[in-house]
């Protein structure tokens, strides 16, 4: 059976800290969650590559990197109250929920949200919350949040989501087409301006909104 233990240290060390991340609280986050209880028992032991992972539904679990990297733009705190939107395995949802002090995540595909919830409730994560429904209507009930996470790449922003940014919130989404998407920052300031910076190429699987007229994400 794989050192689980050992090869998070070595991710942590060669993908996360060796990369430039340099925030504790991540670092420590990435050592704590064990990703290989986010994946499929047949694909563990690939658990700690330097790579996304399939999942259920056609979708993924991100590259370590790119969680760490996506958290660290967000600049996310104690006493932080995040949404994530696409919560997938539910790994980075556990991972923000060792470092805010609440998170809500959102994930469309019900089968993923349940399994996610599973895991979540197993790990003893008590401040994670995964709900199922539509992520691009956000979850205007816990609003404001002062971090969003949206693990999806689409054209735009949806305007749902920065509504729900509390004053100097930061929401962070792949920005983009296929092949050509980056992460974009946006910051809302007090002054009701926003703040809008251009980081890393990634690549991310698209952003998808349900039919109109879907109530938002329930319990």
């Amino acid at each position: 059976m794989p050192d689980y233990p050992h090869l998070r240290e070595l991710m942590v060390a060669r993908q996360i800290a060796r990369r430039g991340i340099r925030n504790p609280a991540i670092l420590d986050a990435m050592r704590a969650v064990p990703r290989e209880e986010f994946i499929a028992e047949a694909a563990r032991q690939w658990a700690y590559e330097d790579c996304p992972l399939p999942i259920e539904e056609g979708q993924t679990i991100s590259q370590p990197y790119i969680v760490a990297a996506m958290i660290d733009a967000a600049a996310i705190g104690p006493g932080d109250r995040v949404l994530e939107v696409g919560a997938g395995s539910g790994y980075a949802a556990a991972i923000l929920g060792q470092i805010a002090d609440r998170v809500f995540a959102i994930e469309r595909h019900e089968s993923l949200a349940c399994r996610a919830r599973e895991r979540i409730i197993a790990l003893g994560y008590a401040n994670v919350d995964i709900r199922t429904g539509d992520g691009t209507k956000g979850l205007a009930r816990e609003a404001p949040f002062d971090a969003i996470l949206v693990a999806a790449a689409g054209p735009d922003i949806p305007v749902a989501l920065k509504s729900q940014l509390a004053p100097d919130g930061r929401l962070v989404m792949p920005v983009g087409i296929p092949g050509n998407q980056r992460l974009c920052k946006l910051t809302r300031q007090s002054s009701g301006e926003w703040d809008v910076k251009m980081l890393e190429a990634v690549n991310f699987v698209p952003l998808t909104a349900d039919a109109e007229g879907e109530e938002e994400p329930g319990d």
